[in-house]
C-alpha cells in the first residue's frame, strides 16, 4: 500500500502549494523587511554601526526600552495569571464585562491609550492630583512607560493562559489535597508546571509587543533624552533627520537583542515542556 493512501484527508491543498503560499506570504510580511534592514546594515559596515550604536543617547534609549519592556512583562506574567485564574475559576457579577475589557488594548489605537493614560496620570489629571501629594509622579517618568506597556501587554498573557486553565481538571487539585498537600504546594508543584509553557509563551508575546511599542508610550513618557526617550522614538527622530544609517543601526540593535531574548525564552520553554513530559 502506498504511503499517500495512509495520509488523512486535509481541507488544504497539497504540501507543495500550501508551502509555496506560506513562504510567499511570510517573505512579503517578515523575511523581506528583515533582509532589507540587514542588507542596509551590511552596506554601512560593522565598525560604523558599532560606533553609532555606542553613542550615549542610543545606549540609554535601548536600555530604557528593554528594561521597561522586561519589567512590564514580568508584572503581566504574575498579574495576568491571577486575572486569568479568577475569570476561569470563579463566577461573580461583572465577570463577562471584565473578560471582554481585557481585549480592549487589541482594538484601541495605541495613541488613544497613551493620551488617556496621560490625562489620568498627569500632575493635573484625575489620578495624578491624588498621587502628587504623596510624592509619586507617574506621567513623564519611567513609571509611566511601565504603565503604558503593562496596558498593552496584559491581554497577551491572559489570553494565552486562560484556555490552559480551563482544561485543568479540578480533580487534579482535589487529588493533591487528599494526599495532604497544602494549597501553596499544589500551586507550586502541580498547577504551575502545567501552566509553565503557556506562561512563557504569553510572556514572550508581551515582551515582544512591549519592546517595539511607540504610540501609547510617547505621550506619557515625556521623551527626555537619557531619561524617558525610548528606542522606537529615536528611530523616528533619526528618520525625520534623514539620518537613515543611524536609524538602521538602532533597528539592527533592537532586532539582535530581541532575537537573543526570544531565543532564550524558547529554549526555557522547550526545557519546561520536556521536563513536564518526563514527569
Amino acid at each position: 500500500m502506498r504511503a499517500g493512501i495512509l495520509r488523512s484527508p486535509s481541507p488544504l491543498p497539497g504540501f507543495g502549494l500550501s508551502f509555496g503560499i506560506m513562504m510567499a506570504a511570510l517573505s512579503v510580511v517578515v523575511l523581506l523587511p528583515i533582509m532589507a534592514l540587514v542588507g542596509r546594515g551590511v552596506m554601512i559596515g560593522p565598525a560604523e554601526l558599532w560606533e553609532m550604536v555606542g553613542t550615549r543617547r542610543i545606549r540609554a534609549a535601548l536600555a530604557l526600552s528593554f528594561r521597561a519592556a522586561l519589567v512590564a512583562s514580568l508584572f503581566n506574567l504574575v498579574f495576568g495569571l491571577v486575572l486569568a485564574w479568577v475569570l476561569v475559576r470563579y463566577r461573580f457579577w461583572g465577570r463577562r464585562l471584565i473578560d471582554a475589557a481585557i481585549d480592549l488594548p487589541f482594538a484601541l489605537p495605541t495613541a488613544v491609550a497613551g493620551i488617556a493614560l496621560t490625562a489620568l496620570y498627569a500632575p493635573n489629571g484625575a489620578l495624578g492630583q491624588v498621587l502628587a501629594p504623596l510624592g509619586i509622579k507617574v506621567a513623564y517618568t519611567e513609571i509611566g512607560i511601565w504603565l503604558a506597556l503593562i496596558f498593552i501587554g496584559l491581554p497577551f498573557v491572559v489570553r494565552t493562559v486562560q484556555p490552559v486553565i480551563e482544561e485543568i481538571d479540578r480533580e487534579v487539585e482535589e487529588a493533591s489535597a487528599t494526599l495532604g498537600a497544602s494549597r501553596a504546594y499544589t500551586l507550586r508543584r502541580v498547577i504551575l508546571p502545567m501552566l509553565a509553557p503557556a506562561l512563557l509563551t504569553g510572556f514572550a508575546l508581551a515582551l515582544a509587543r512591549s519592546v517595539g511599542e511607540y504610540g501609547s508610550v510617547i505621550f506619557i513618557a515625556g521623551n527626555l533624552p537619557f531619561k524617558t526617550e525610548i528606542a522606537p522614538l529615536l528611530i523616528v527622530i533619526r528618520l525625520e533627520e534623514y539620518n537613515y544609517d543611524a536609524a538602521t543601526a538602532i533597528g539592527l540593535a533592537m532586532l539582535l537583542i530581541s532575537f537573543a531574548m526570544l531565543l532564550v525564552i524558547n529554549i526555557i520553554q522547550i526545557w519546561s515542556r520536556r521536563r513536564i513530559g518526563d514527569v
